[in-house]
């Protein structure tokens, strides 16, 4: 009450958000705001004069022409200084195809499932209740995004977040677009169809010209991708000076989308339902291993390019999948992504404790074939009675796309050879992050 006219005007103060309310519905958005007891006031109109006009206790304090303050009228605009970094001239430089192809392809599953990024986060979230506040809207079944009945219709919203930082260091431009492409792909394989995006930037000094590269590449990329999916960006922020005297964080646009599903029971979740079904993957097969966490995480190489993106092989491949679900075609969808395919398929099979049995034809590397993470890709299981049908859409589709198994009641086979069972894996999977944190690496 005491504050003075400029300081309320230029306060930052948090959890605020103006909302312009047509004419007559002033009651209709009180009643909103009392019924999930937050305050709610009117604080003005709008006028048609141009001018933004502020008032306090009767006296006019300012009065400034609205143009001045957006762009293309009197706001200030900067061109800042960039520079290309040099580690990305190393980065196209590498010759990926020098590296001896994967020997011991079992060991080297169990060590992409203990990687943090990608070992299960079940430690961190189930320390917190995942239903509160959700009065029985969300279907808290496992699939690629969140999925939240919109009360008291019987639509839906899927929503995530995604952003691989790894992928923008190695490409800004096509890293930002594989961060909007995944979470459209996670919205589709939920059964969903894309609708907007806010965002989360997080970068270093961007006084940096290096800096200001990541950053404006980011958001070229971010920009065409959310045009080609038809997804605008409705808001965000921007995080600056995120850095140590190591250097800046790796740059990290973080995605946030949401999506529609016009009905619940279009839901698609990404775990195998059943003995016998037939596994597939949807999309191309790229002999591509660039920016894998196998690459990266595993090998040591830290300068490889992004991984392969086509934006129309994608959204050919996300318009099929989303038929598919429609059309009750396919019993389960999970997005290729950290890890490549052998991730996806243990993903797919530790929520019911289903196995499968792999034995895939493929022309690639076996490294690229099994643990690349080029994108466009989704793995889905396929009932009998469902597969002819299923075959028929594809062959009119026109994508790519390739059987790789069967699902098992547990046992795990790939190439002839016994695995084990799925809950001897999904062990070390849940395991990871748990003794990690009991026994941290100094």
């Amino acid at each position: 009450r005491d504050m003075k006219a400029w300081e309320l005007l230029l306060s930052e103060s948090q959890e605020r958000m103006l909302v312009v309310v047509k004419k007559g519905m002033e009651q209709a958005v009180t009643k909103v705001f009392e019924k999930w007891d937050l305050p709610c006031c009117a604080i003005g109109e709008v006028t048609d004069d141009g001018l933004l006009e502020f008032r306090m206790h009767g006296q006019v304090e300012a009065v400034i022409p609205a143009e001045s303050l957006v762009l293309g009228g009197g706001a200030p605009q900067y061109t800042r200084e960039t520079r290309k970094p040099a580690y990305l001239d190393q980065h196209r430089l590498v010759d990926l195809h020098a590296i001896p192809d994967v020997r011991d392809l079992k060991e080297t599953t169990k060590q992409l499932l203990q990687l943090p990024s990608i070992a299960s986060k079940r430690w961190i979230f189930e320390q917190y209740d995942s239903m509160v506040g959700a009065g029985n809207t969300s279907t808290n079944a496992p699939s690629d995004a969140a999925v939240v009945l919109a009360k008291p219709t019987r639509k839906a919203l899927a929503l995530t977040t995604d952003c691989n930082s790894r992928y923008v260091y190695l490409d800004p431009y096509q890293g930002a677009m594989i961060a909007v492409a995944e979470a459209a792909r996670n919205i589709v394989c939920s059964g969903g169809k894309p609708l907007g995006v806010t965002n989360c930037l997080n970068f270093g000094n961007p006084y940096d010209p290096e800096v200001y590269y990541q950053f404006s590449e980011a958001i070229r990329g971010m920009g065409d991708a959310c045009r080609a999916f038809d997804t605008p960006v409705t808001g965000g922020n921007v995080s600056f000076y995120n850095q140590s005297p190591e250097g800046p964080v790796f740059p990290t646009p973080t995605i946030g989308m949401v999506g529609l599903l016009e009905h619940i029971d279009d839901k698609m979740t990404m775990d195998f339902k059943q003995a016998g079904d037939q596994i597939y993957l949807l999309g191309p097969v790229v002999n591509d291993m660039a920016g894998s966490s196998y690459l990266y995480s595993i090998l040591g190489h830290i300068h490889s390019p992004a991984p392969h993106l086509d934006l129309p092989e994608e959204l050919r491949v996300q318009d099929v999948v989303l038929q598919l679900i429609q059309q009750r075609c396919i019993q389960s969808a999970h997005d290729v992504s950290d890890g490549g395919i052998m991730i996806t398929l243990m993903e797919s099979g530790f929520p019911r404790q289903k196995g499968f049995e792999l034995d895939p034809v493929f022309s690639v590397r076996r490294d690229a074939f099994w643990f690349g993470e080029s994108q466009s890709r989704v793995v889905v299981s396929v009932s009998l009675d469902q597969e002819m049908l299923f075959l028929q859409l594809l062959a009119q589709s026109g994508i790519p796309f390739l059987k790789l198994g069967v699902v098992t009641d547990s046992s795990v086979y790939v190439d002839g050879e016994s695995w084990e069972t799925i809950t001897d894996w999904q062990q070390l999977y849940e395991s990871a992050i748990p003794q990690l944190m009991n026994n941290p690496i100094n």
